[in-house]
C-alpha cells in the first residue's frame, strides 16, 4: 500500500482478461492497518480482493501478469459514503421516525432494516453508472 499525492495503490495480480475488463486480484499488505485512508478503500479489514475494472485501450495484459491499480482517495471516499454512510442514516432515520409514531422496538428495527433494501436495489440498478464515476488507473 503506497500513498502518494492523494492516491491509493496497491499491487495486484491479473486473474482474468476480457476484451473490456480486467479481474484484479489484490491482496492487503502489512502496511494497510496502519495507513490513514484505509478506510476509504477498504482493504484494511480484507486479506485479498477482487477489482473488475475497464480494460486500458492500447495496453497488453496477460494472465498473472503483476500490475499497480491507483485510485484517487476521493473516490475512495464517495464508495465509502454509498456503502456506509447513506445506509446507516436511512436506517437511524427510520428507526427514530417508526418508534417517534410509537411503534414498538422490535417492529422499528424490522422496518428500518427493511427500508435499506429499495437503497441497495437502486445502487445495483445504477451499477453501471456508478462503474464509470470509479476511475482506476492501471500500471
Amino acid at each position: 500500500m503506497t500513498n502518494e499525492s492523494n492516491t491509493i495503490s496497491h499491487e495486484g495480480i491479473v486473474t482474468k482478461i476480457t476484451d473490456d475488463e480486467l479481474e484484479i486480484k489484490i491482496l492487503a499488505q502489512s502496511a494497510c492497518a496502519a495507513c490513514h485512508a484505509k478506510s476509504a478503500c477498504g482493504m484494511g479489514e480484507q486479506t485479498e480482493k477482487i477489482l473488475t475494472v475497464p480494460r486500458p485501450k492500447g495496453q497488453d495484459f496477460a494472465l498473472n501478469q503483476k500490475v499497480n491499480v491507483k485510485m484517487a482517495i476521493g473516490q475512495g471516499n464517495k464508495a465509502a459514503v454509498l456503502a456506509y454512510l447513506i445506509p446507516i442514516l436511512l436506517l437511524l432515520a427510520v428507526l427514530f421516525v417508526c418508534l417517534g409514531l410509537g411503534l414498538n422496538e422490535g417492529l422499528s428495527a424490522l422496518i428500518a432494516i427493511v427500508a435499506l433494501i429499495p437503497y441497495y436495489i437502486i445502487l445495483y440498478l445504477r451499477r453501471d453508472k456508478l462503474k464509470n464515476k470509479f476511475l482506476y488507473i492501471i500500471e
